[in-house]
């Protein structure tokens, strides 16, 4: 039975799950999940969640993080088995103990971040444990590598075979996933925040990898909170909230704007809350900053309350600026001021002392210390005032982080929980929340919104707005031009190492950023 509360919506997914909006009869779903539930504890993952994924047919999964979608996915996936509620199979209920379970029965997850061994090859990756043996049993390398090209050929896409796997870009090592999922015959893919580190080139060739998926009839669940992407790839969409069924329909019916408000309850109009500011004196000043053969001659300034976005594609020479001026990486020429005061190169310490703040593009790995408590994490860079004598005050640490979860929102169970724990967005508050602890007047953001869903982005940018309108200097490095046009006071466009071009937030447009990051500076 569908829960009572939501049987207008339930009713709707039904019909959805049975007709095209051609008005055809679909085919008879080749997964399906049917009224899961699971619990961790107290806290209630997923709650009566029904999904259909229909053969040769792209699916959207959303919503915020925290919404479930891990969740359901690792339910599918046989890691997670449910509470109450079934997965079917062709109609078939099935109890999968075990991820060979999961794909034994035909269901592969492709993960965010692949996990291949590096020193093995393309075609040893793709057949791990199930290399085809020849005289004497030995592996028949050469029958292996014919397979591993025919499935990149269904694939519709080039990769050597014989190379090792270590130097693969992100989006090559995905492929070598989907092509291991297809050798176990694998009928549903379902596909975690696939395009979150990849260019635009590799974006639309994994689109077109989708496509020949459904042409050969397999079922894709796509997780993504780009939701141009979502119209681009996808036929219909799931949508979850706090662990709820929310809405499943065909989007066509659909804008990004109602997407949003099924996601999260608000306007898309209210992702980018900027406020008006005044600039006031210069606080960071870059003068002629240079790194031999990463980026040349880079001079800007960023004023108290405003909002500076340092724009440009993937390998401008973007995030390397940054890790420069907060002293990550030693520069070979050029000078970083903070308030008439010149900073020691290379030095972090120093950058912090001077009252700079930097959340790191990877905030797993250069940003949290994963396996540390959310109160650890959230004081790490404010140790030195929570200490006495060198001994950490351990109520100190914990009202520190208290105050700041209540700040920033943060969604949790216990402030002593690893950080691992929460979502993709409330790990990015921490970030945000250990530096803010310091009370920074330079906030120096790399992609502060990159993996994280509609909701937390609007969040987060009310934030940064607020900082600003405190008088703090924001230097935000961004991917999405949206978000830069959204949020940004002035736009510093960056083409192979270099500053091309400096745009007011009135002047900037997507056609004049777009063209100047491509090197096509119009004046």
């Amino acid at each position: 039975m569908w829960p009572q509360r939501t049987q207008s919506a339930r009713n709707s997914a039904v019909k959805t799950f049975q007709h095209r909006g051609d008005g055809t009869v679909d085919r008879p779903p080749v997964v399906a999940l049917d009224e899961v539930s699971k619990s961790f504890g107290a806290v209630r993952a997923l709650s009566g969640v029904s999904l259909r994924l229909l053969p040769g047919e792209a699916h959207a999964l959303l919503g915020e993080n925290g919404a479930g979608k891990s969740t359901l996915i690792k339910t599918l996936a046989g890691v997670h088995r449910p509470d109450a509620g079934q997965v079917l199979v062709d109609g078939s209920a099935q109890r999968f103990t075990s991820p060979a379970d999961a794909l034994a029965a035909g269901i592969a997850i492709i993960y965010q971040e692949p996990t291949l061994f590096g020193d093995l090859s393309v075609a040893e990756n793709v057949f791990m444990g199930r290399q085809p043996l020849g005289l004497g049993r030995r592996i028949d390398v050469a029958t292996m590598h014919a397979r591993t090209s025919e499935l990149f050929s269904r694939l519709g896409v080039r990769l050597d075979p014989a190379r090792p796997a270590r130097g693969l870009s992100i989006a090559d090592q995905q492929l070598v996933e989907i092509a291991k999922a297809l050798s176990f015959d694998a009928r549903v893919i379902v596909m975690d925040e696939p395009t979150a580190a990849l260019s635009a080139h590799e974006v639309q060739r994994l689109f077109g990898v989708v496509q020949a998926l459904r042409e050969q009839d397999a079922a894709v669940l796509f997780v993504s909170h780009r939701l141009d992407e979502v119209f681009e790839l996808c036929q219909r969409a799931t949508v979850l909230r706090d662990g709820e069924f929310v809405w499943s329909g065909e989007l066509s019916t659909e804008t990004p704007d109602s997407l949003v408000r099924r996601m999260v309850g608000r306007e898309l109009s209210q992702l980018f809350p900027k406020q008006d500011t005044t600039a006031g004196e210069v606080l960071l000043s870059v003068q002629r900053l240079t790194r031999e053969g990463v980026f040349t001659d880079v001079s800007f300034d960023v004023h108290a309350g405003e909002i500076v976005a340092l724009s440009g594609l993937v390998g401008a020479g973007r995030s390397e600026v940054a890790r420069a001026v907060f002293g990550i990486d030693r520069p070979d020429g050029g000078a970083v001021v903070v308030r008439g005061r010149k900073l020691k190169y290379g030095s972090p310490t120093a950058a912090m002392a001077a009252g700079i703040g930097f959340v790191p593009e990877d905030r797993r790995q250069q940003g949290l210390v994963m396996d540390a408590s959310i109160e650890r994490n959230t004081a790490l860079a404010s140790l030195g005032r929570l200490s006495t004598f060198g001994l950490l005050r351990r109520r100190s640490e914990r009202a520190l982080a208290q105050d700041w979860a209540v700040k920033l929102r943060l969604k949790f169970a216990k402030l002593s929980d690893p950080v691992g724990v929460l979502s993709g967005g409330n790990q990015q508050k921490v970030v945000l929340a250990k530096w803010l602890a310091r009370g920074p007047s330079v906030l120096i953001v790399d992609e502060p919104t990159r993996g994280i869903d509609v909701g937390t982005k609007a969040e987060v940018h009310r934030l940064l707005s607020e900082l600003a309108g405190q008088g703090v200097a924001v230097l935000m490095i961004s991917s999405e031009l949206p978000e830069v046009l959204g949020m940004a006071d002035r736009v510093l466009v960056m083409h192979e190492g270099r500053l091309v071009e400096e745009l007011s937030r009135a002047d900037a447009t997507e056609e004049r950023v777009a063209l100047a990051a491509a090197g096509q500076v119009t004046r």
